[in-house]
């Protein structure tokens, strides 16, 4: 059997007659950092959405750590291993940082029936130590998110993510609304998970970033997977041809 943590069989979303996602065949090997690019509605984030559960595929097949999946939701996804940052970021507004970090995995002192107690404390030191392996500096824990900025927020999602992480890391845009320096930040994060031989998707517009971070790319056009190139084996000119249908237009190609 092929050795990957991740394979996808003809996967295909329809809403109606927009056909959003066609046939996308995808593999991830284990510790392999692969980016998806392409044009907005290429299919990026539906794939996404495909193999984190958010939505219901029309049909084909998703296979994770050996095992074929269905996940009926994020949340169960997660507890298989697949932990994501979505644009959305998935924060609760109204909640502290550590509340955030362990929401759906809280750290309880008992629990006995309906009656429970958190046990805030362990929850916060861990959160401390995830957000120092990060390198993400949030001055003050416990504000709520609604009071911090885009940069914090989207650092925290990351962290909360990378903390986790336990069989791969998916990270839809997780730059895009960052300034340089918040940026820098997200990408010793992504260094940090190759170096523990986390596997990662990257969904990125941005083609330096790319080319810094991961072993493969590629490209979506129109719902369909067009290329999947070794970043060594390739370059900027090459990877925006297929995004913009000047190569691999007639049919899906492979490096």
């Amino acid at each position: 059997m092929t050795n990957f943590i991740l394979e996808t069989r003809g996967l295909t979303k329809r809403y109606g007659g927009v056909h959003a996602l066609e046939d996308a065949n995808f593999t991830l090997a284990p510790g392999e950092h692969v980016a998806v690019v392409g044009d907005n509605g290429a299919g990026k984030s539906t794939f996404v959405r495909q193999i984190t559960g958010v939505e219901q595929r029309t049909a084909g097949e998703i296979f994770f750590d050996g095992q074929e999946i269905s996940h009926a939701g994020p949340l169960e996804a997660r507890e298989a291993g697949i932990e994501t940052v979505f644009q959305t970021l998935a924060l609760a507004d109204d909640l502290d940082v550590p509340s955030n970090l362990f929401l759906g995995r809280e750290i309880f002192k008992f629990r006995l029936g309906p009656f429970s107690w958190l046990d805030r404390k362990a929850m916060r030191d861990r959160t401390l130590e995830a957000l120092k392996t990060t390198a993400v500096k949030i001055p003050n824990v416990d504000n709520p998110i609604r009071n911090m900025s885009g940069g914090q927020r989207q650092c925290v999602a990351i962290a909360r993510t990378a903390a986790f992480a336990s069989k791969l890391v998916i990270m839809d845009e997780p730059t895009a609304a960052l300034g340089v320096q918040e940026t820098a930040q997200v990408e010793n994060i992504i260094r940090g998970l190759k170096e523990r031989g986390v596997p990662l998707i990257l969904v990125s517009h941005n083609l330096r970033q790319v080319f810094d971070l991961v072993d493969r790319i590629v490209v979506f056009r129109r719902g369909r997977i067009v290329a999947s190139l070794r970043r060594d084996e390739t370059d900027g000119n090459d990877i925006v041809s297929y995004i913009t249908g000047v190569k691999g237009n007639a049919e899906t190609a492979y490096a």
